[in-house]
């Protein structure tokens, strides 16, 4: 009796565990997602051109990055929950600052440090890694998907209330709005901020941080890991940014952007849950690559198919299928090579890369609108570096690193 008691005790706690991750990255990562609506509005209130704005959009891209290695090396040495509750602060006081700013400077601060530095704080680099420290190694796979869906959720969700909010109130206040619902994350904080399961056997010491970075960086497969990374940073920050300007550029009404951002979010779900599931059946590399070829053929078929609404919907839920389900993958294999001892600085890494190519993302697709007066030419991009990702996957080793030596306690 008290071993089917302890059992349900310890389900209920990864649920509670995986609902407090999931439910922080959907506040953090929906918010974030629907800042592309509000490109548009500020343009026309600010008058600062469509390629300045992007640059701010593009800077919290590279600073969402940034933070996440030494969020994750604070987490992983003093817990996560002091990272979680600022971070999720700092997303809110962006966010609500944002239409007071009337300079570039100001929105690099506003959306750029201080909104897209916060999310970096409560991302999945810290998300992810604490709870495989609190959950079973067999329940990994499928944690990282649920957790990974979770923000797709709230990319789901937020960006018909955005898009709603806007109509009603005006795009100031619904900024506003977004970033006060933000604040919904702080109690997750607490929940996730309890000890973390042991890592390493007891008469050992676990690598430290500085000596499993170098180890890291001198490993090929990481490296490559972190190539396809900044591919597909690229790919997510380019749509999350330019997608509602895209659809604009086509004559198609505003409500098809928010939707068509919904559709991202909705479809990722699927695809983020769909992965936690198969990579515990199937080799990471191999699905990283699928995911990629996918990508390449969906922007093909799109530029050959007329910019319709149906299209446009369709074209979403289709990238929305491997928008972020690399990152369960992704982060697998950090684990699997590495261990989770070390794995939110090193999964933070991986992410800075990855938050590189959202930099350039979403800054190109704004000089090249304005240089061309259109997106071609990033999509054109978008195929070429979705073929090199899928490409360079494939040499990855997963068998797991041999440890280095220990030092005894």
């Amino acid at each position: 009796m008290n071993s089917a008691s302890n059992t349900a005790n310890r389900q209920v706690a990864v649920w509670l565990v995986l609902l407090a991750a999931a439910g922080t990255f959907a506040l953090t990562m929906g918010t974030r997602q629907t800042m592309g609506l509000f490109l548009s509005p500020l343009n026309t209130a600010t008058g600062l051109g469509i390629g300045s704005i992007s640059l701010a959009f593009a800077f919290g891209q590279l600073w969402w990055g940034l933070t996440q290695p030494f969020a994750g090396a604070f987490a992983d040495k003093f817990g996560a929950g002091r990272v979680l509750f600022f971070g999720a602060l700092l997303v809110a006081l962006g966010t609500f600052i944002t239409p007071y700013m009337q300079t570039t400077l100001g929105l690099v601060i506003a959306i750029g440090v201080l909104s897209a530095g916060g999310a970096g704080m409560a991302g999945p680099a810290v998300l992810m890694a604490t709870a495989s420290r609190m959950i079973p190694a067999e329940k990994r796979g499928m944690a990282t998907g649920i957790i990974n869906a979770g923000g797709s959720f709230g990319q789901f969700v937020m960006a018909p209330i955005a898009g709603a909010l806007m109509v009603a109130a005006g795009w100031m206040n619904a900024m506003q709005i977004l970033g006060l619902i933000v604040l919904l994350a702080l109690p997750a904080a607490f929940l996730l901020s309890g000890a973390p399961a042991a890592t390493t056997p007891a008469a050992q010491k676990p690598i430290g941080t500085g000596d499993a970075i170098r180890t890291a960086l001198r490993t090929p497969s990481y490296l490559m890991l972190a190539a396809g990374f900044f591919v597909c940073g690229f790919h997510v920050a380019f749509l999350a940014t330019h997608l509602p300007g895209v659809i604009a550029s086509c004559g198609l009404p505003l409500q098809f952007g928010a939707w068509s951002l919904a559709m991202i979010g909705l479809f990722n779900i699927v695809g983020s849950i769909a992965m936690g599931w198969a990579v515990g059946r199937w080799r990471m590399k191999s699905l990283l690559s699928l995911v990629y070829a996918t990508r390449a053929l969906a922007v093909i078929a799109f530029l050959l198919a007329p910019k319709t609404g149906t299209v446009m919907l369709l074209f979403a839920a289709v990238m929305g299928l491997t928008f972020l389900s690399t990152v369960p993958p992704t982060a697998g294999l950090v684990a699997k090579l590495f261990g989770v001892g070390n794995m939110a600085t090193l999964f933070g890494i991986v992410m800075l890369t990855h938050q590189v190519g959202g930099f350039l993302g979403a800054w190109m697709g704004g000089k090249v609108f304005e240089a061309t007066g259109s997106y071609d030419w990033m999509w054109y991009i978008d195929i070429m570096l979705a073929v090199g990702a899928a490409l360079v996957h494939l040499p990855i080793r997963e068998a797991k690193l041999a440890r280095p030596a220990m030092v005894p306690a």
